[in-house]
């Protein structure tokens, strides 16, 4: 069901059009010219528009081209004479969803409106999802009040409204992504795509099909052609996510667009045009995989044009209170819970660590301890063992000379347990390992780990059986 207005000097053919689609359970208006139909446009949310192509005062197409002004989602379904198939096409080139021909076809108005109104309905939630999307990467609404996050919003403030490639640098989970989105819901292309590619999660055979599509048959499984994410970003904005992680082979590929802004699909020889924004992230020191030819130095300066360093959370700690009461109340919401703060010596502990996973790692913290809190208050029991019991940290090893890479591995594994307090699957995640991995690491190596509580070690081992 929707709102429509039909417009037709006619008052007989007026007349069955509004019975015809009020039988259908639309909320129907109407009027006899464009002007009167302009005026109902105004003072009403309108899906779709059914208008005459001759009327006196304002005809269809004048009608066409206001309402297109007014409300660019709005349908608009030209009828016209028999035979006037030159204006019907003018229309359609001039946004009209469809047209009709008189004799009109009663069946065929109520199947076109029926179809225009469920378009018209997808446009406005996309509008108002990006309307959404566009506030929440406001820099307002990014939880920052530290002197260096502030002068980085300064700077994408300045960059945001312009062309220019953006490299952002920091460690994992300083917000990386949340920089691009605000660079990219703060920008022109705002109602363009925003494509992200993780440049590390896919093997460089498939991420250059993903980066540049490829044609029916250009590999074994190509059995149809698929755009690559530079196509799909067309007019917008695309963001590789580790870029440090792409082959020298790829980075020839990429360069190419970056500097011509065209290139050809796996297997296709046609020469495609896009007109691609990129911001690009890295954890790594690009100039350091320069020097050890790893990375080549022409796309390291193509790429850093607009560079942004994100500092670690251990050197913005006057955010922490902030980010805190900010993921309490996500969470508390997201779970249906009444948690709403923190006590001084849950917060004390967590200004006294240093975050190596950061923010994410801060949110995942905050995220359990609303959840398994039993009143209204984080308290310090529901934090992790490293924070709970701070001398027990270990924020380093001593490797004696002559150990072996085993001695090593050994050695870093069972330092990283002790950080964790026997958390076997927080230790898999700051080591960079599976799961299943690290267990057949502890299990070859006869370590033994303190437990954090036996319940969550059964659980992780139950884990390890089910993956």
């Amino acid at each position: 069901m929707g709102v429509v207005l039909v417009v037709e000097d006619e008052a007989g053919t007026r007349k069955a059009m509004v019975q015809a689609l009020s039988r259908q359970n639309h909320i129907v208006l109407e009027a006899a010219d464009g002007e009167e139909a302009m005026k109902v446009l105004l003072d009403n949310d309108v899906d779709v528009v059914v208008t005459d192509i001759r009327m006196p005062n304002m005809d269809g197409m004048e009608l066409l081209k206001a309402s297109k002004k007014h409300d660019p989602t709005t349908a608009v379904i030209i009828v016209t004479a028999y035979g006037e198939v030159a204006t019907a096409v003018e229309a359609m080139k001039s946004g009209a969803f469809d047209f009709l021909e008189k004799p009109i076809s009663m069946m065929k108005l109520r199947e076109l409106v029926k179809k225009a109104c469920e378009i018209r309905q997808v446009m406005v939630e996309n509008r108002a999802l990006k309307e959404q999307l566009k506030g929440k990467f406001s820099f307002e609404n990014i939880i920052a009040r530290s002197r260096k996050m502030l002068e980085i919003f300064d700077i994408v403030k300045q960059v945001a409204p312009t062309k220019a490639i953006v490299l952002l640098v920091g460690e994992s989970g300083t917000g990386k992504e949340l920089i691009a989105n605000a660079i990219h819901y703060n920008s022109p292309r705002v109602g363009k795509p925003f494509i992200k590619v993780n440049c590390a999660a896919l093997p460089e055979t498939l991420l250059e099909s993903e980066l540049f599509g490829h044609e029916k048959g250009a590999f074994t499984g190509a059995y149809q052609t698929r755009i690559g994410r530079f196509e799909a970003a067309d007019g917008g904005t695309l963001f590789l996510d580790e870029i440090g992680a792409m082959s020298l082979a790829l980075q020839v590929k990429l360069l190419r667009v970056l500097q011509e802004s065209e290139f050809e699909r796996v297997g296709g020889n046609q020469t495609i045009r896009v007109d691609v924004r990129l911001i690009a992230a890295t954890n790594i020191d690009l100039q350091k995989a320069v020097a050890e030819n790893k990375f080549r130095e022409d796309l390291y300066y193509r790429v850093n044009v607009i560079r942004i360093e994100l500092p670690p959370l251990r050197e913005r700690k006057e955010d922490i209170p902030f980010l805190v009461d900010h993921f309490i109340k996500k969470y508390a919401a997201e779970n249906g819970r009444k948690v709403d703060g923190i006590d001084e010596e849950a917060l004390a502990a967590l200004l006294k660590y240093d975050f190596p996973g950061n923010v994410r790692e801060l949110e995942n913290i905050i995220e359990s301890a609303v959840v398994l809190a039993k009143g209204s208050t984080i308290t310090l029991d529901l934090l992790p063992p490293a924070l709970r019991n701070p001398k027990e940290e270990v924020s380093g090893i001593t490797i004696p000379l002559g150990s072996t890479m085993s001695d090593v591995e050994r050695l870093m594994i069972q330092a990283t347990l002790k950080y964790t307090g026997g958390n076997r699957t927080e230790a898999a995640r700051i080591l960079k390992l599976g799961r299943r991995t690290l267990f057949r690491k502890i299990k070859e190596y006869g370590i033994t780990s303190p437990r954090a509580r036996k319940k969550s070690e059964t659980e992780e081992e139950g884990q390890q059986n089910s993956d």
